[in-house]
């Protein structure tokens, strides 16, 4: 059984403030649920129209009907369950060898997409501005696709942490070295500016190095990449040397 109110807790999960309020935000999904007993993650409880499904306590899990997930979910074609799962705080974790830097992405499924990309090569650790989209946003858990699990990401002001910096702090930009003839070191920060603006001046300012995607079109019409996608041309370069 769950109650109006308790439904009600649930829709405003999709806003940070009641995210901080409750201290809970939503994953949707059995593939990513089951995943999360795996991490350092709690679920709190479940909602799910096939709970036979989730090899997780049934003490946490409410059957309910497809009406009721559709009214809890975030998703316009929901799946077959959601978890409601307690807010962790992350610590940043210094002398990384390989970090990702993000200095004000906005669009929840960039952000998603970067953990997803970390995830993927290996990449332990995101830094994130204070302005950056929140992580637990429902679209950015979505987009990461369970990566968001294996990910540490932390917000911290960007300016002290790489003023700090003992390693190479490279850095996206239209005018720098080519992508495919620039040695990387064996450590380093990877910056990435706002899908808008590019990388705030404070932040251009500490780069040790710049590189560019070179453009081998003839057409001009293409201004820019996305972030995301500019971040996988990068890393899977990068990868591609190690």
């Amino acid at each position: 059984m769950i109650t109006a109110h308790k439904i009600k807790i649930l829709q405003s999960l999709d806003k940070k403030k009641f995210r901080q309020k409750y201290n809970l935000f939503l994953v949707e999904g059995n593939k990513t649920i089951k995943e999360i007993p795996n991490s350092r993650y709690k679920i709190k409880e479940i909602y799910s129209v096939s709970p036979e499904d989730l090899p997780v306590a049934k003490s946490l899990i409410t059957q309910i009907e497809p009406t009721i997930l559709k009214r809890i979910s975030f998703l316009q074609h929901p799946k077959d369950s959601v978890a409601v799962c307690e807010l962790k705080e992350n610590f940043l974790v210094e002398n990384v060898e390989v970090q990702l830097i993000l200095d004000g992405i906005q669009d929840p499924g960039n952000l998603g997409t970067i953990i997803r990309l970390a995830d993927w090569f290996g990449i332990r650790q995101i830094v994130c501005s204070e302005d950056t989209a929140d992580y637990y946003n429902p679209k950015v858990i979505q987009a990461s696709m369970g990566s968001f699990l294996r990910v540490n990401i932390v917000y911290e002001d960007l300016e002290k942490v790489l003023a700090n910096s003992h390693s190479a702090i490279i850095g996206t930009d239209m005018v720098g070295q080519n992508l495919y003839d620039f040695k990387f070191p064996e450590k380093f920060s990877l910056v990435l500016g706002s899908e808008g603006n590019g990388m705030r001046s404070e932040i251009k300012k500490l780069l040790t190095d710049k590189v560019t995607i070179p453009r081998f079109g003839s057409s001009k019409a293409t201004e820019s990449l996305n972030v995301a996608m500019s971040t996988g041309i990068i890393l899977g370069q990068i990868f591609s040397k190690k």
